[in-house]
């Protein structure tokens, strides 16, 4: 049954493999062969969320871009549990977690959200989200055909990197996507002012930029610009004198 579908999704897609021009096709297809709203593939390493490869439109655009600048949703959890994340009711959860996320994804129409992990072998590479408009879980053979397209979409992506020169992300990956350069960047000088690791000044970016209403990005771009600051002693952020 899961060859059968693997052979449907990629017939959808009208590909025998994957080529940059069709990372945003690969999206849309998420969608289409699951019967959801929209998707969104987001590649992370470590813990940290590196950015989005595609999305499939505004609502899929903003739910990742949250994802990244605040840490937490469905594809965070999904890559770090290493399992699939199922909310069907965004608004009205069973159970209430991310609490910065869910706001903002259900004003701008995501009712139903889903996380599935993007992994090939023991290499992680990322998650695939999906969203509905409407509440409600979804049907064995969607969960199924997520499963097979998170597959794919993993398996795509080491394709395109695999012609990659080492230590360098794909054009073809690259194309249409927002990897947030500025904020790895920015994490690493954050690191080097406290002394602690990537991952640990990525988390008090977000704090900041989440404290002072601003976007990751643009706390970042501060901190590269040396307008802003980590004190290693205090833990105070300080504006540059």
């Amino acid at each position: 049954m899961a060859g059968e579908r693997r052979l449907r999704i990629l017939d959808l897609l009208g590909i025998g493999g994957t080529s940059g021009s069709e990372t945003k096709r690969l999206c849309e297809v998420c969608a289409e062969a699951t019967g959801t709203t929209g998707a969104g593939i987001m590649l992370m390493a470590g813990d940290v969320p590196r950015g989005s490869v595609c999305t499939t439109d505004d609502v899929s655009d903003l739910i990742e871009q949250l994802q990244y600048d605040l840490g937490e949703g469905p594809c965070v959890d999904a890559y770090q549990d290493d399992r699939p994340v199922l909310e069907p009711d965004l608004a009205r959860p069973r159970t209430p977690r991310w609490p910065a996320f869910s706001g903002p994804a259900v004003e701008a129409g995501a009712r139903a959200v889903f996380g599935f992990p993007l992994q090939v072998g023991a290499a992680r590479l990322g998650a695939l989200n999906l969203y509905c408009e409407r509440p409600g879980e979804l049907t064995d053979d969607q969960h199924a055909d997520a499963l097979v397209m998170a597959d794919v979409a993993a398996q795509a992506v080491l394709v395109l990197q695999a012609g990659a020169p080492a230590g360098r992300l794909a054009g073809e990956l690259e194309a249409g996507s927002d990897f947030h350069y500025v904020v790895h960047q920015a994490a690493g000088m954050v690191a080097a002012q406290l002394e602690t690791s990537v991952g640990q000044a990525l988390v008090r970016l977000r704090a900041y930029a989440f404290g002072n209403d601003r976007k990751l990005a643009e706390v970042a771009a501060d901190v590269v610009s040396r307008k802003l600051r980590f004190d290693a002693d205090s833990g105070e952020k300080d504006p540059r004198p």
